[in-house]
C-alpha cells in the first residue's frame, strides 16, 4: 500500500484523529462509570467519520482511480500436453 498513498491526505488524517480523540473520551468516562460521557465520546468518534467524509467530498481526500478494462491473458499449455 505504500506505493498508493493510501490514507495520506489531509481527510484522512483528521478523521482519524478525531475519531482517537473520541476513543479516548470514551474510554476515560467508561472507567469513570458515567454513560453520558461514554456516549458523548461515541459521537466525537462518529464525527470523526462524518469530517473525514466531508472533507473527501470536497477534494482534500484520495482521488478517484478510473479501473482500465481486465486484458485478456493467453492461456499457456502445460509442457508436453498434446493437442
Amino acid at each position: 500500500m505504500a506505493g498508493s498513498s493510501h490514507g495520506h491526505t489531509p481527510a484522512a488524517w483528521t478523521g482519524v484523529i478525531i475519531a482517537f480523540i473520541g476513543f479516548c473520551v470514551a474510554g476515560a468516562f467508561m472507567v469513570m462509570a458515567n454513560p453520558l460521557g461514554f456516549w458523548a465520546g461515541m459521537v466525537i468518534v462518529v464525527l470523526g467519520g462524518v469530517v473525514g467524509m466531508a472533507m473527501r467530498a470536497a477534494g482534500l481526500g484520495q482521488p478517484k482511480r478510473t479501473v482500465a478494462p481486465a486484458v485478456a491473458h493467453p492461456v499457456r499449455e502445460a509442457v508436453g500436453a498434446e493437442s
